[in-house]
């Protein structure tokens, strides 16, 4: 599949036809991958990513370097978008160094300044976590946690508008970074959780530095955003209606990679794949199932996504909670066979959806 998919600019695009250009967290995911795999493109997927990197660090979310004129029209800039996705590029530097690939200073160097703009740069919410400019960046751009933004019944049709409306909207520095929208103000769980936990995993590497504090402090804001009753972190919004950052997901679980509260990582543990909750015979659901928006079979409705279950498998792992991560891990790869390695997939027929097939199922390699 990886092989299919190799574009001679130097990455795996997810799907050939339907995503064929660089996205951030994708390639990220496939330079794990080609790791995995023994493939010396792991290193050369990794600086692809990184190549679009401005002076500030901000390392946009789309690279177009296939038809760099691609999409001005829309992003306002040649070559690149002008927002960013969850930063995995810290993950991807530790898990090629621990492979034994020997990944150059310059692309650890970009992958810190990379984190340090988030952190230095983007706006932050009342309680200090880092503000999104657009639902794109958390990369679950149709989470039922962001159906409030549009002050009435949620639509697809209204949804796509509007999120094509909230590119015009965003706000940059001087150098052109983006770093505010003041009509998407959100702190994304999921997004600040992988934030830090790529500073924790570039440290692995580096060693602790100056991002290290930052990334504490994330974390323990992180952990005063746990609903003890929903059993999920709740997103921070301002300026708009809030009421569907209480909605239960899968990506506002991802906390449990980083939150420094041990009830909070087993209560997670716990929902994660109960057949109640999140469960299914094909790896968790993307939205709980008591939730009135799950549906999965539709776009972050509730489907399996195989990102989202290999990080859910690692912060099981990571937190001691092996037998939990061995659930997600079989059921995912179960599901990513039995969907034709797809974009996303129904967790409880395994039934592929999105695009047939997409790179980053081959998250399965490491999950199996």
């Amino acid at each position: 599949m990886l092989d299919d998919h190799w574009v001679a600019d130097g990455y795996a695009a997810p799907n050939s036809d339907v995503y064929p250009w660089l996205w951030l967290w994708d390639s990220c995911f496939h330079a794990i991958i080609w790791a995995e795999i023994g493939d010396d493109r792991a290193l050369t997927e990794l600086d692809s990513v990184l190549a679009a990197q401005d002076a500030a660090g901000f390392v946009p979310h789309m690279n177009y370097q296939r038809d760099p004129a691609k999409a001005v029209g829309l992003w306002g800039r040649r070559g690149a978008s002008s927002i960013t996705q969850p930063p995995m590029y810290g993950h991807a530097v530790a898990e090629l160094v621990a492979r034994g690939f020997p990944v150059s200073d310059e692309t650890i160097d970009r992958a810190y300044r990379g984190l340090a703009f988030l952190v230095r740069d983007r706006q932050r919410s009342e309680s200090g976590l880092i503000e999104l400019v657009h639902p794109w960046e958390s990369g679950a751009d149709d989470s039922p946690r962001w159906d409030s933004m549009l002050g009435g019944s949620w639509t697809i049709d209204g949804w796509r508008a509007h999120k094509a409306h909230l590119v015009t909207t965003v706000e940059v520095s001087g150098d052109g970074s983006p770093v505010r929208n003041p009509e998407f103000r959100v702190a994304s769980v999921g997004f600040n959780a992988l934030v830090a936990f790529n500073i924790a995993e570039l440290e692995t590497v580096t060693g602790v530095g100056e991002l290290h504090d930052a990334g504490v402090e994330l974390a323990g804001s992180l952990s005063n955003r746990w609903d003890g009753h929903r059993k999920s972190w709740i997103d921070e919004v301002a300026g708009r209606a809030s009421a569907s950052a209480t909605a239960r997901t899968l990506d506002a679980l991802l906390p449990a990679l980083v939150d420094p509260d041990r009830g909070h990582v087993e209560a997670v543990a716990a929902v994660v794949m109960d057949d109640a909750d999140f469960g299914g015979r094909f790896g968790p659901a993307a939205v709980h199932r008591d939730e009135p928006t799950f549906d999965p079979d539709t776009y972050w409705r509730g489907p399996a996504w195989p990102q989202l279950s290999y990080l859910m498998a690692v912060a099981m792992q990571r937190a001691g909670m092996d037998g939990v991560a061995v659930q997600i891990s079989e059921a995912t790869v179960a599901g990513a066979t039995k969907s034709g390695f797809a974009e996303y997939w129904n967790p409880d027929t395994g039934t592929g959806r999105g695009a047939i097939p997409q790179s980053w199922s081959g998250l399965a390699a490491l999950l199996a």
